[in-house]
């Protein structure tokens, strides 16, 4: 099905889609919290970078150029400081904003999000929600239906700032209608969403689909009453119901509703998955001409659920690119192919978790045969943080450190079992004897090794300590290795054939009892 999934995407190609709606930047102060400030019991933020990114409708933008798609933006920015940084990060990012007016009577709406590590600690806003004047509105509907012969789509993100009145709305979803563009919306939160009447779809989360309808969605039966409810009152083709953990369901006019399931994933923030929602379905929707199918808007709801569940593991509205979406599905069919990297794959990787606040793990060894005891290990060390990447010993590196009848598996099957393991996020190789040269790469917020290792010294732990991270001595579970698995086995096979227990297969002395070698890697 993944596979399928995939198919489907790439085949969409890219579409070009008209998102209108509130613009807004995001500003991220990312710092750390060490002590509470001596004037009042609040934390003292120590900021160390600062980010802006396109927000609100922008967001939506963002994500659907993440996703390959054309982008036509319309809306309001304030002509001060912020508007013209935001213009910026949507040119940055090849987004055609000429239907983005710029206004001297109204400032550019601003979020600020203050972030210690992963940890919002506080949201400022800066903003003026009064409803737009007249000539502002017929500006944005003349912007609007001048690109309707050009795009493929019309995704509306409704934040409630001002510019999306009822009569706007009516008018933009009447016109995108008439010249049979799909016009899908996000809807405000509260309010009549009877504004939103005769669109294509809506895609509300749980607590939005209960105001709009007072029935909350909860289990099947409610879920199909509610969707129903928005689907026949506000005359929609389909409507989508987002239900964080409980996963999506769709409703589409004179048919049973269906509920998606998600995956089970760690959740760092929540914002950004609904215009990722938005943004996936719309790119699925203007990727064909049978857009209101059942098929197309099942695979669209499943892509979207995939999507929205990479996005949440993300600190900050950071959209899901392409490759990402494609890596995860093929993933799910193929492990191997989409988590066994080199170092140059592994470093935009790293850098990208950095930027999102992910805690980072890294452990390493030969993993030669793979048994209980490194299942407990890597489940142990994957428990230490949001990411685990584990270095393995190439085949020579092995032999070095082994002898000569080691590795009995070769690096590249070794490396495929581990990325079949759901603990192991990516894999890669390394043909030093240490894996300290990987470590510096890498650089790791947590460094982990077996506990028998707490005497001898940890090999990068001195660069993983001095950038920040920690060193872990895991448990070890007892009674299972590598080592004596192989010297099980050859016994077994020696004493059928009469030779002695303590040759290998070539008439040499035994090579397998290196308590030095052994120790060394961990295993």
């Amino acid at each position: 099905m993944s596979v399928e999934l995939a198919r489907f995407f790439e085949s969409h190609g890219h579409p070009r889609v008209l998102v209108v709606g509130d613009l807004m930047l995001d500003r991220y102060l990312w710092g750390s919290v060490e002590r509470i400030s001596p004037e009042a019991p609040i934390p003292v933020l120590r900021v160390e970078r600062e980010e802006h990114r396109a927000g609100g409708a922008g967001c939506v933008a963002l994500a659907l150029r993440a996703l390959g798609a054309e982008v036509v933006l319309a809306g309001v920015v304030g002509d001060d400081d912020n508007g013209k940084r935001l213009l910026h990060e949507l040119e940055e990012e090849r987004i055609d904003a000429s239907c983005v007016q710029l206004l001297r009577d109204r400032p550019t709406t601003c979020k600020t999000r203050l972030i210690a590590r992963d940890q919002h600690v506080l949201r400022v806003d800066r903003e003026n929600a009064s409803p737009c004047g007249e000539a502002v509105r017929a500006g944005l509907l003349a912007g609007c239906r001048a690109r309707f012969g050009d795009v493929s789509a019309v995704l509306v993100s409704d934040y409630a700032k001002g510019l999306l009145g009822p009569a706007v709305l009516e008018q933009l979803i009447s016109e995108a209608r008439q010249a049979n563009l799909p016009c899908l919306v996000d809807p405000r939160r509260g309010g009549d969403y009877g504004r939103y009447k005769g669109a294509a779809g809506m895609t509300p989360n749980r607590r939005e689909a209960f105001e709009a309808t007072g029935i909350e969605p909860l289990d099947p039966r409610s879920c199909e009453a509610c969707a129903e409810a928005l689907v026949e009152k506000l005359e929609l083709d389909f409507a989508v119901i987002t239900l964080d953990k409980d996963g999506m369901f769709l409703k589409i006019r004179g048919h049973p509703g269906r509920r998606f399931p998600t995956r089970a994933l760690s959740v760092y923030d929540v914002s950004g998955a609904g215009d990722q929602v938005l943004a996936t379905l719309g790119h699925s929707l203007a990727g064909t001409p049978a857009w209101r199918s059942h098929e197309v808007l099942e695979a669209g709801v499943r892509l979207a659920n995939v999507a929205a569940g990479l996005e949440v593991q993300k600190v900050g509205a950071l959209p899901v690119s392409r490759e990402e979406l494609l890596a995860d599905m093929r993933g799910s069919f193929c492990p191997s192919t989409a988590k066994m990297l080199d170092v140059e794959g592994l470093r935009p990787l790293r850098q990208r978790a950095r930027e999102e606040g992910r805690r980072v793990v890294f452990t390493n060894g030969c993993f030669d045969i793979l048994h209980t005891g490194h299942i407990s290990y890597l489940e142990y060390s994957r428990s230490l943080g949001d990411l685990l990447v584990v270095g393995v010993n190439a085949d020579a590196s092995i032999q070095r450190l082994k002898g000569p009848t080691r590795p009995v598996n070769p690096l590249a099957a070794r490396m495929r079992l581990l990325a079949g393991l759901s603990c192991v996020d990516y894999v890669v190789a390394f043909e030093d004897d240490t894996p300290q040269a990987l470590i510096e790469q890498v650089l790791p917020d947590v460094l982990v090794k077996g506990e028998d290792w707490k005497d001898k010294g940890v090999v990068g732990s001195e660069v993983v300590i001095r950038h920040g991270g920690e060193v872990i001595l895991a448990p070890m579970t007892q009674g299972f290795s590598t080592t004596n698995i192989v010297e099980k086995i050859r016994g077994q096979e020696e004493a059928g054939d009469g030779r002695s227990h303590h040759a290998d297969p070539r008439g040499q002395p035994g090579q397998e009892d290196r308590p030095a070698e052994k120790a060394r890697l961990g295993l």
